[in-house]
């Protein structure tokens, strides 16, 4: 005769899919309440020692450059792309950005007119930023931007799928995609304010890692709640947690709401703490932002200036 439970217990394995047996592994129960108060505490003690011309110099060069508007065209992101090879002639002693961040049909007016040394060229693809659209097309956006030249791709999870449970749909749909990337870094946006919980926010750092995000991003910019403090500390514990289990280290990118440098070393400072030294570098922390260049740019040099 069989155990009962034993067999009861196998059929369940057996029917989970592979996505939710990758997530058995790990603790997704996140205390909201806890995470604030972690979140006030690094706010309060840990920030103002970030707060140095050093960091604002590193954070420089993690900056994502955006622009992501229905107005651009060939000509305002040619403009766009050319402010980034002048800064380095003007200020050669700063860091040059991480990224600057277009939509698809701009990948090849940047790749032909880019003219730094290190700066990579982001795409935000799959029918950003709702993701509402056949995988098919998603993936052929995807790859066609990375033929145009994008060195990185940021998706956007399919939201409507997580919330309704299908993690194993939403783990699909990011793997089609990686594969579209081909070499290409895959960023996964989570789109936090849409999701209800801190736990939500976990499982979907999660299951984004495992369908093989290279980073996980907080939000697109264009929803109602972008990146907030609390996300990012639930993201990063993923992150460590991921990387304590694998061996493989993802990038975190929070994005959209980062509206002054106080808002930066809150994000850098997050990383540092949850994270720690290694996760410290322009390539695995970036910032989607374009308001960010010009407040960095005014600090360092001591006078407001707008550069981009």
């Amino acid at each position: 005769m069989h155990d009962n439970h034993t067999h009861t217990h196998q059929t369940e394995i057996h029917l989970l899919s592979k996505t939710e047996q990758a997530l058995r592994k790990y603790n997704v129960d996140v205390d909201d309440a806890a995470v604030q108060a972690a979140v006030r505490d690094i706010i309060a003690t840990k920030v103002p020692e970030n707060d140095t011309p050093e960091v604002k110099r590193f954070l420089m060069g993690s900056i994502e450059l955006t622009t992501l508007k229905t107005t651009d065209s060939m000509e305002s992101v040619l403009a766009f792309t050319e402010r980034v090879n002048k800064f380095e002639d003007t200020y050669p002693d700063l860091p040059h950005v991480a990224t600057i961040c277009v939509y698809p049909c701009f990948a090849s007016v940047v790749s032909q007119s880019l003219e730094v040394e290190g700066v990579e060229i982001a795409c935000v693809s799959g029918s950003f930023p709702s993701s509402q659209a056949l995988i098919e097309v998603k993936a052929v956006e995807t790859g066609l931007a990375v033929k145009d030249g994008a060195t990185e791709i940021d998706i956007v999870m399919p939201v409507g799928k997580y919330l309704s449970g299908d993690y194993e749909g939403v783990a699909e749909d990011i793997m089609e995609l990686k594969a579209a990337c081909r070499e290409a870094p895959m960023k996964v946006i989570l789109e936090t304010g849409c999701l209800p919980s801190g736990t939500d926010i976990k499982r979907a750092s999660l299951i984004s890692m495992y369908a093989g995000a290279d980073y996980i991003k907080t939000s697109t910019g264009k929803e109602k709640i972008s990146a907030t403090p609390e996300a990012a500390y639930i993201m990063c514990q993923a992150i460590k947690e991921y990387y304590d289990e694998t061996g493989i280290q993802i990038g975190f990118k929070p994005a959209g709401g980062i509206n002054t440098v106080t808002d930066a070393l809150t994000y850098y400072t997050i990383v540092k703490e949850v994270l720690g030294e290694q996760w410290l570098t322009n390539k695995w922390f970036r910032l989607g932002t374009s308001r960010l260049a010009n407040l960095l740019l005014s600090e360092l040099l001591g006078e407001e200036t707008k550069f981009f």
